[in-house]
């Protein structure tokens, strides 16, 4: 005798269920009625799957004490247990096709009434656009099916069922089932309804399903439109002169679309009972002379790995967001998303169509934590589980299909290898060969038309671009792209330049996807926000959930800044008399762009014009003359040169003026500052005295610059660790941040050797080691004044043997207070060695508190590079060379120690960092560290700063 029931039973079968129609294509409008059942429903959750029977789903149930939860959304956000994150373990026992007993499952009931108006002929639809993980549905007491694929549509016919009024929905969730295994995707675990839910009239004689097909000859330029559509019907296209039936082919010349220049037609197929509106874009995607093409021309995609998430949503996202992340993508230069790790939702694809974005659309499909097992039992070679997987990429593919942005089919993401991705790869290619394929497990590239991979290092990447690479002989003869790199988490990307230079600069390297959008922060009331570990889950991945170039609440990281600069459409370099100006687009000119000069000395702009550039063509530079310097050159004066390219008219993404790219280069340099040693130190009451400086006779310590209280300056080698530094626990490569604070770096003593104030200097020796170490930095502190102004030299010199970089080499010290610091060097915002693209050389300004980056897990931040100079708390601080300047109202090791925002309490001290070095940032939290340009090394360095009043 058994208790199981076919309630249970459905949850853990391979199939991907019963009882919904045939996949289509989602449009976005027709002149069919709908019925949005979005809004607030009934909720009631059990812990278990089976705690409740079915006697909710009959009509006249009472629900009177149950909850309510908004749909779409995730009942774990709305106060209904918690979220889980992991990266790809997954969080309950692997045993498939088995789930947990303990299985959240979430009753949804939706009373509704048809409108008025609601045709009385022909049938309907009732659609689910998305639901995690499993679903079993009812409408008036009647069962329609069940279904799982969380992000992937679903429909009942529904209209044999449908009355006037009263109308029950009733949907059962379940958080786990045998679909769960295929859905290990590096994200929360966030069940419920978390898309649209509508019902859809069907007219008599509606075409249930439709393929636009629209290629684009770039020898003729005419484009192909053919319809096929499985009810006979007409397709218009007024703009074209276009009126045909369906299933024939029309050629006539057009206009393609590509990324840069989205041409869209706007059409309508025409049947008997619907009249659907088309948006047509004629483009052709191949595979050729080893390049992907589009329109003849080879495609450099500069892209990002874009989850869909929301600080309070979840997944649950509206319109406005959808639109608000890809207006964000255009302004920033990003010209391609990899949809990872799931087909987003439909009218984000809508979008890419409008604005111009290249798409790789991958399946709902991941199985990452069956490494755990070195793949044993791994679904994709399981062929009990092979028509789950097709029905998979038939919904992708049949959903999406009518979009001219998406260009490559993915399988999905770290699956491993087996039969059923090959099953896949062949029902795609029988279905749409209009399209390349892509799926980065396959690196003998069996199934697939480009060579793909996932954080490859530098080297590697050239090796690859030069064809070094070895390999089988088919993946020798494919493009190279990284579907993930640069993994932007924390305090980071580093090395993006590096990167670009290399697919710009070898054909077969056609670009990347940055690993990724967005940090997936819960909102939290305490924490600000909350990752990994916050919700008490049992197993977790911490913050590796926040690894995206915008913050949590879509506000841009200065990793996002930084890629903006690093992609350029449009190169910008020159002297003093000359800008080679260079359009690096595939196939737009440059008439959109907008060119104006600025001639700045020592940072502030003296003058400013327009400068005609020519429209080039893709590929093409021009050299432009620049005007003569407008004003002569002050002795000891620094003057520099910037251009910029701006919209020179409103676009769909961007208003007039919008900056594109900008290059900037320095004429003239300023001279190192000159403080003469002309003061001499005076001691007495136990201070010495020297020039504006006084310093504590016993320790040579600074004690105030003038009426300015210095505390506690000294050589500073720590910084908080970025995840970055901190790295990834699976990596063999030398991870630093532990290193460092294996070696104590974090702890270092301060030993004083001698205090010297003779003749025209104060010296200072010390050692500065941590303890149980016997290596060390030999640092001399020597002080110089001209009576108005005080000079620091700092000489360093290692001891021992260092085996591994410094996190940075300079001086730290405290004020008593601060709030605008004012400066002239990099900016606005932060840099570092490997992340320093974005920042402009000038005069720039800010309070204290918005010189911080507030990153999700606190880590070292908010330097500012080449530092000519800068002001705060009454003191002028100038350096030789120039400087990284930061300045914070925490300590350091106060910023260490945080996890969270919250943990960082601001105080009225501001603790100020001079540095001469940082070390790079790298990428290593899932690739590679900096490149060895970027490593700062422990060796002999001697760096100065002048300090003065600032009157």
């Amino acid at each position: 005798m058994t208790l199981r029931t076919t309630t249970i039973e459905y949850l853990e079968n391979v199939s991907p269920g019963d009882g919904s129609l045939p996949p289509r294509a989602w449009y976005a409008t027709s002149d069919a009625a709908r019925l949005s059942l979005n809004g607030r429903w009934r909720f009631r959750l059990s812990e278990t799957a089976d705690a409740e029977d079915d006697a909710f789903a009959e009509p006249g149930y009472d629900a009177g004490d149950w909850a309510d939860v908004t749909v779409p959304g995730h009942w774990v956000l709305q106060g209904h247990g918690s979220p889980v994150y992991t990266n790809h373990l997954y969080p309950f026992p692997v045993d498939p096709p088995r789930v947990p007993t303990e299985n959240p499952t979430g009753d949804h009931l939706r009373v509704f009434d048809l409108p008025g108006d609601w045709p009385a002929d022909g049938g309907a639809v009732l659609r689910f656009d998305g639901v995690e993980s499993c679903a079993r549905v009812w409408l008036n007491g009647t069962e329609l099916g069940t279904f799982q694929g969380s992000r992937l549509p679903h429909e009942f016919a529904a209209g044999h069922l449908l009355r006037p009024s009263g109308n029950v929905l009733a949907v059962r969730v379940h958080q786990w089932s045998a679909g769960s295994y295929l859905e290990d995707q590096d994200q929360w675990w966030l069940p419920g309804i978390f898309r649209d839910v509508t019902l859809l009239h069907r007219p008599p004689g509606c075409a249930a399903d439709f393929f636009v097909h629209a290629s684009y000859d770039h020898v003729s330029g005419e484009g192909t439109l053919r319809v096929d559509s499985d009810v006979d019907g007409r397709v218009t296209v007024p703009e074209l002169g276009v009126d045909t039936a369906t299933g024939a082919s029309v050629t006539v010349p057009v206009e393609p679309w590509s990324a840069e220049t989205p041409r869209l037609y706007d059409g309508v197929l025409a049947t008997q009972g619907e009249r659907v509106a088309l948006r047509i874009g004629f483009r052709t995607v191949e595979l050729r002379d080893g390049l992907i093409r589009v329109n003849g021309k080879p495609v450099l995609f500069k892209g990002v790995n874009r989850h869909e998430w929301h600080p309070d949503k979840g997944r649950a996202l509206d319109a406005a967001t959808l639109r608000e992340d890809v207006l964000l993508m255009k302004r920033h230069n990003i010209n391609a998303v990899r949809t990872s790790h799931y087909p987003p939702h439909p009218a984000f694809l809508d979008l890419c169509d409008e604005l111009g974005l290249w798409v790789i659309d991958e399946c709902d499909l991941e199985t990452h934590g069956f490494t755990e097992q070195e793949w044993r039992g791994n679904p994709v070679d399981d062929d009990r589980w092979t028509p789950a997987l097709l029905d998979r990429a038939a919904r992708m593919v049949e959903r999406d299909k009518n979009h001219p942005s998406v260009v490559l089919w993915s399988l999905g993401n770290e699956a491993g290898t087996g039969r059923g991705l090959t099953a896949m790869a062949q029902w795609i290619r029988g279905r749409d060969a209009s399209r390349l394929l892509h799926y980065e497990g396959d690196r003998s590239c069996r199934d697939t038309d480009v060579y793909s991979r996932m954080y490859a290092a530098h080297e590697e990447v050239e090796r690859i671009g030069r064809g070094l690479d070895g390999g089988p002989d088919k993946r020798r003869t494919l493009p190279f792209i990284q579907c993930e790199y640069a993994h932007a988490m924390g305090n980071g990307p580093g090395g993006l330049a590096d990167y670009q230079r290399l697919f710009e600069r070898y054909e077969r390297l056609q670009g990347g996807f940055v690993w990724e959008w967005i940090d997936h922060g819960i909102t939290h009331p305490g924490l600000d926000y909350a990752y990994g570990g916050d919700f008490g889950e049992e197993l977790h991945d911490g913050n590796f959930v926040c690894d995206g170039l915008l913050f949590p609440d879509r506000r841009p990281s200065p990793g996002l800044l930084e890629f903006k600069k690093v992609i350029e459409p449009v190169g910008i370099e020159g002297d003093g008399v000359t800008v080679r100006v260079t359009n690096k687009q595939d196939f737009a000119d440059l008439s959109a762009l907008a060119f104006a000069w600025s001639y700045e000395v020592d940072g502030e702009s003296v003058a400013q014009g327009p400068l005609t550039v020519p429209a080039l063509a893709p590929g093409e530079s021009a050299d432009v003359k620049l005007p003569e310097p407008p004003i002569a050159r002050r002795p000891g004066a620094e003057t520099q040169w910037t251009v910029r390219a701006r919209l020179a008219a409103d676009t769909a993404w961007a208003p007039r003026g919008h900056e594109v790219a900008w290059g900037q280069w320095t004429v003239s340099r300023r001279p190192a500052p000159y403080v003469a040693a002309s003061a001499r130190p005076v001691s007495g009451g136990g201070r010495i005295t020297l020039g504006p400086g006084v310093f504590d006779a016993r320790t040579g310590a600074l004690l105030a610059v003038a009426e300015v209280a210095v505390g506690g300056l000294r050589l500073d080698v720590w910084r908080a660790p970025t995840d970055n530094d901190n790295g990834a626990s699976w990596q063999d490569h030398v991870r630093h941040g532990p290193l460092w604070r294996k070696l104590g770096l974090h702890r270092m003593r301060h030993r004083l050797d001698a205090v010297e104030a003779v003749d025209d200097a104060l010296t200072v020796r010390t050692r500065v080691a941590p303890a149980g170490r016997d290596l060390g930095l030999r640092t001399v502190y020597r002080w110089t004044s001209d009576g108005d102004r005080l000079k620091l030299t700092v000489s360093v010199g290692p001891e021992g043997d260092w085996t591994v970089p410094l996190p940075r080499l300079g001086i730290r010290f405290s004020l008593a207070a601060a709030d605008e610091v004012r400066w002239f060097g990099g900016g606005p915002g932060e840099a570092y060695p490997d992340t320093r693209q974005a920042s402009a050389i000038g005069r720039w300004h800010a309070t204290v508190d918005a010189l911080q980056t507030p990153y999700v897990r606190p880590q070292e931040n908010g330097a500012r590079a080449d530092v000519r100079w800068a002001e705060l708390g009454g003191l002028r601080i100038e350096g030789d060379p120039e400087f990284w300047l930061t300045a914070r109202r925490w300590t350091t090791e106060q910023l260490d120690a945080a996890m969270h925002r919250t943990d960082l309490v601001p105080g009225d001290t501001v603790r100020v960092n001079l540095d001469h070095g940082q070390h790079g940032i790298g990428s290593q939290s899932c690739g590679p560290g900096p490149l060895p340009q970027y490593v700062l090394h422990a060796e002999p360095a001697e760096f100065a700063f002048v300090f003065s009043p600032n009157v």
